[in-house]
């Protein structure tokens, strides 16, 4: 999990870049955007930390005891991973 500090960084970061960009007409105040950019990073992050969840619960469970850390379980976690995240990919 990202701290405080770290989210609110990044999204003054995502704002600047925003409203550098020829592709975005702004028509919000700065305030309202950092808001709206923070509530959808901190809601990313939530479940980024669920799907984390899951897959660490899913591999646990499997009989064989696939020790964390190892290449084997550094696969599966990452293909499980992405596999939870498609099944929650909005649109």
């Amino acid at each position: 999990m990202l701290s405080e500090d770290k989210v609110s960084h990044l999204s003054h970061v995502i704002l600047q870049a925003v409203k550098k960009s020829l592709l975005v007409e702004v028509k919000s105040d700065d305030g309202q955007m950092l808001k709206d950019i923070k509530r959808v990073l901190a809601s990313e992050l939530l479940l980024e930390e669920e799907i984390d969840r899951k897959v660490r619960a899913k591999l646990s469970s499997y009989s064989r005891g696939i020790v964390e850390g190892s290449p084997e379980w550094d696969v599966l976690y990452r293909k499980t991973f992405e596999e939870e995240t498609r099944k929650h990919v909005k649109g």
